[in-house]
This record gives C-alpha cells, structure tokens and sequence, in this order.
C-alpha cells in the first residue's frame, strides 16, 4: 500500500527519492516525505498532504542536499491524512523512520516510550519505532544492533527503513509481513517497497525475506536472517520495464491497460501452449507429479483476484472434474478448517505481496495441503518464492489501482490451470484440444470486443445522475458481474451490487425501479432461458436493462432495455470476453462523473495491510 524509497549514495539523492515516489503513486497514498541527512550530519526533513507533486514543489523551493534519505508516501492507517502524521517520522533529530505495515501493539509501547519520557508528535503506530530505536541505540553498539532489539518488541507487520544523523552513510531495513526490495548501484545501493520504484537507478535487485534484517552502506548490503545468521540473498537482473509518465495515446493506465489485454494474454500463452498442447512445466518443474495426486482445490484471494477464483470453480468441477472451494483470504486464516485429502492450495495475487492471502498461505503450510501453486504477476515476489509451484501471468506492469488485464491473464493461468489437471482426472484429449483452441482464440476475440468502446461510451451517459446499480449473471458469468460491479464502485463511487440472477426474486427485486439501472451479462448458453426469465422480473417492475449478449441469445434493444453485441466465443473462454464491455463502462461512467480513474479514493493498489 504506501510506497517507501531510501538511498545510500556519494550524490545527492532527493531527486531519487521523488523520482522513485512518483513511480509508486499508483500504489495509493494520503500524503508524502522526505528526509535526508545532510554533510553536516543535519537531519532535514520536508512533509506534505495530498500528491507527490505538493512534495516536489515543496523541494523545488526549499532543496535538500544529502546523498543518504529515506521518502515515503502514506495510506493512512493510524491518524487522520495530515502532514504531522505523514512519513517519515523522528526521535530526537537524529533518528528517522518510514514504515510500511501496521504495529499491532503500538499503544503499549507508546505508554513505555512515553514513562520513559518520549514525546509523540503523531497518531501513528510508526512513531514507536522511531523512538524505540533511539532508546535502544543509548545500549546497542550499532544502529544495526538497535534496529534488531526494536523490531524484536513489535508485534504486527513492517517494512521498515532507518537512519540516524550520527552515522550518515548507512541505513538499516527489516522486512516482517510488509515486502523490501534491494537495489544494487556502483558505489551506491537502494531499497523500496517495491523495484518500480528504483528502475531509473539501478536493474538489480534482491528481495528481503521474512524477518530479515539489512545494513547498506554504498559500498555494502549486509545480511540478517529471523535467528540473526548472516545470509546471502540472491541479487538478480530484472527485465521489468515502465516508465512512470507512458500512457502513450491514452488519457489514463486503465483505459491503456484495458486495451493492452490482447497483447497480455498473448504474452501469457507464449510458448505454454503449442497447437492444442499445454507445457504443464509452465506451473513448475514437478507440477505434472503435484497434479496427478490432486483430488481438490482450495483457491485464496482477495478483490478481484476472489472473482477470477469464482470462475476457476466452475470450470474446474465443470471440465476437470475436480471439487474446488474458493474463500476470502482474511476470513479463511481466522477460522479453522478442514483439509481435504491431496488437496492443493492456490493462491491468486496480482502483485504476490497481499498481506492476506500471504498470510492464509503460511498458515496453510501447516495445515497438510499436499501442495500449493500461486497465479501472480510479479516475479520474485512473496508469494511466488513461498510456494511450491507458480503461474506467472505475464501481464506487465499494471499501474491502474482498477484491475483490468491482471485479471485477465489470471483468468487464462486458471484456465491453463483447469487443462492441466483435467488431463489427470479424466478429460479427454479431444476435449483438451477443444479448450486449448478456444484459448488460443481470446486475444483476437478481445479486439473484436474493444471495438465496442464506441457505443459502450455512448451507454455511459445514461449513468451520469445514476447512485446505485445491480448487475446480474448466471453460472460462471455471476463472478464476472461481480467483478463489473466491483469495477464501478471502485473508479465511479456508484453503489453497485451484483447478485446471481436467480436470486432476484429472494430479495433485490424490492430495489427495483426506474432509477435502478440493471447490467446482465447474457452469453447464448445452458442457463440463458434462465436468465431471460429473470431480466422479465426486472421489466415487469419498471427496470432499466443494460444488456451484454451475442447474436444468438435473441435479446433486442426496446425502451426498457439497451442490448450491445458482444462477439460469438466458445462457452468457456464467455468470462474472460465478457469482462472487457463491463471494464469500458465503468471507465467512460468514471470519466462522465470527474473521479480520479487511476487513483480512486481511499484505495490502494497492492495492499499489505490487513
């Protein structure tokens, strides 16, 4: 969620450190700071409420010269937005702090550091860290030694930087819960909550590991694992690339991202499914062994990676013929459950650093699943380097905080997924064929559905003085109504609700009016006599119906209903079409109400917090 920057250099830094924060933006934040320690060994530091902009500004005017510092942009958590609560924080002008994560015990130790005679200057759980390291900096023999009593006291999640005036050239990191990333310079050296952040500077990296400790200096990247052993972490070339100002033609990430999906998915399939054949190493060297063992699946995930979980349910007990349950991640680590026989634990992630679902994957390493597989996009990331087996999705890097083509290609890794272990229970190989030709067909389906932009734009009107919306689906459409309602409300603030169609009369009937819009998804399909019975419920009742359908499902626009054509495509592959018309929608009502498309409120765009 908030985006952490530090430098260890001979040069002076600040532009750096700006620089790395706007390439984070996109993570969400409430304010921005930066501290850096002078050649004096003066501490400076320069906050500021709102974007990263108002802190360039603010540096244009007032220049801090220094070639060590720490910057970060806050989400708030502990405190209200405000400058005195933004990042980083100080104890005594010496010590400066950022930190990413949450401090579970915070009030505690606030009330020690304050017998002690500490005062706070900030509502933030971040602020005990500051002044802990200073205490125990009056016994420790280094800042090293300090940093490693703190965090010993914190219960909860951090990524943590820090510096003292007192010893100018070094920086300290700990990693519990909350992702740190190394970067490797000539004669100089970085850490960031995320490499984006550090891509202009240097393109080697290694990650820190669960309790990890490090030193940097520039010269230097000293390494502490959880027990205080030193470690090596592998430091390795990354071939990341983005550039933080490209949107190229496009007024926004989203609507770039949402076109990108046809070259994403292709990215995604290359070399992973040759004719109508899957290459089942493209999930890890012994997942072939793993699948064949597989009796059921129990998918985690969060937001929209929740809903791509939906759909691999349905297909997987559909065509594999294997039992699949999927759960939030924040409500399957806080209660117990039963684990099936060689059951396999996926994990879905766009950035693999989720602190949930991360959090659901450690506790089910000792549950007895026989194995477990992560969908992500990041290479390198948490999740990826924890589990047994991994699906990369090869997106690219999606900025957007709205997910558009992660959700896609994860969409395609599930179904990958599906392929792959339907092979082992029972699937035969004509069927395997028939899907892996469906799949091969998405990316030019997808252009043909962007096509659409035009009079899905011309629809969005109708939703200009709209407050609320229902979509509906049926099977395996009902999570991609989901995920469009979670689209609007996310970019639009519309209050929408999706419900599987044939709840209707069990309730959300009693919504429907004429200021109520109604979005169906409606592909020609087993369930589609279902589905036009229900969209006459809502008629009957003086709804509005906004409806996304192919040629052969029959449904024909009148003054209650607005129908779009959506391209003919194969049953299976129906989620992924349809999930591109409800994309455009939400954006183009988002730029009919003026909100802030690629950065909604109150939003984050990795989050690791709870």
């Amino acid at each position: 969620m908030c985006g952490i920057v530090g430098a260890v250099a001979q040069r002076d830094v600040a532009d750096i450190l700006v620089e790395g924060l706007k390439r984070l933006e996109y993570r969400g934040y409430d304010s921005a700071g930066v501290a850096i320690i002078d050649n004096q060994h003066g501490l400076n530091r320069l906050r500021r409420l709102g974007k990263v902009q108002e802190l360039a500004d603010a540096l244009n005017d007032s220049p801090l010269v220094g070639g060590t510092g720490i910057a970060h942009t806050r989400w708030a958590t502990h405190g209200a937005p405000s400058e005195a609560n933004a990042h980083p924080h100080i104890s005594s002008n010496t010590i400066a702090v950022v930190h990413n994560g949450i401090i579970e015990n915070h009030n505690e130790l606030r009330e020690k550091l304050q017998a002690l005679g500490y005062e706070f200057a900030s509502e933030t759980d971040t602020e005990v860290i500051t002044h802990l390291v200073h205490y125990e900096l009056k016994k420790a023999s280094s800042l090293m030694e300090a940093v490693q009593l703190t965090v010993k006291q914190l219960e909860g999640a951090y990524g943590t930087v820090v510096m003292d005036t007192r010893d100018k050239d070094r920086v300290v990191v700990a990693r519990s819960g909350s992702p740190l990333v190394i970067g490797y310079g000539l004669g100089e050296n970085f850490i960031a909550s995320d490499l984006m952040a550090l891509l202009p500077v240097t393109r080697k990296f290694s990650y820190l590991e669960e309790g990890d400790v490090a030193e940097i200096t520039r010269f230097e990247v000293n390494i502490v694992d959880k027990e205080g052993n030193p470690v090596i972490r592998e430091a390795k070339e990354s071939e990341v690339s983005h550039d933080a100002g490209d949107k190229g033609e496009y007024r926004h990430y989203m609507l770039k991202e949402t076109y990108e999906q046809p070259t994403a998915i292709r990215n995604t399939l290359e070399g992973r499914l040759i004719g109508s054949t899957l290459d089942i190493n493209t999930f890890g060297d012994s997942a072939d062994d793993i699948f064949k063992e597989i009796e059921h699946v129990q998918i985690i995930a969060c937001g929209t990676s929740y809903h791509s979980g939906m759909v691999a349910r349905y297909w997987l007990e559909a065509h594999a013929g294997v039992s699949c349950n999927i759960e939030i991640a924040s409500e399957f680590r806080y209660r117990k459950s039963h684990v099936p026989k060689n059951a396999l634990l996926v994990t879905i992630s766009q950035s693999g650093e989720t602190a949930d679902t991360l959090a659901a994957l450690r506790l089910a390493k000792d549950l007895g699943y026989k194995a477990s597989l992560t969908i992500c996009n990041v290479a390198g990331s948490s999740l990826v380097r924890e589990s047994d087996l991994a699906f990369m999705t090869k997106a690219g890097a999606e900025i957007g905080v709205a997910s558009t083509k992660a959700f896609t290609t994860q969409l395609v890794g599930l179904l990958m997924m599906t392929l792959a272990l339907g092979k082992h229970h029972g699937m035969s190989e004509e069927r395997q064929a028939e899907i892996a030709q469906s799949i091969m067909t998405l990316p030019n389906k997808l252009e043909e559905v962007l096509a659409l932009a035009d009079p899905i734009e011309a629809l969005a009107e109708d939703f200009a003085d709209k407050n609320h919306a229902l979509f509906l689906g049926r099977g395996d459409q009902y999570p991609i109504a989901m995920e469009g309602a979670l689209k609007l409300k996310e970019i639009s603030y519309i209050h929408a609700e999706a419900y599987a169609a044939g709840e209707l009369k069990h309730g959300p009937l009693a919504l429907i009016d004429a200021e109520m819009p109604v979005i169906v998804v409606a592909p020609q399909n087993d369930l589609i006599e279902k589905l036009k019975s229900n969209v006459e419920e809502v008629r009957a009742r003086g709804g509005l119906m906004y409806v996304f359908a192919d040629s052969n499902a029959n449904f024909s626009s009148d003054e209650t209903m607005k129908v779009i054509d959506v391209p003919l495509c194969d049953d299976i592959i129906a989620p992924i079409v349809y999930t591109l018309p409800l994309q455009l929608l939400s954006y183009y009502v988002a730029i009919i109400k003026g909100t802030d498309v690629d950065q909604p409120r109150n939003l984050a765009k990795s989050v690791t917090v709870e």
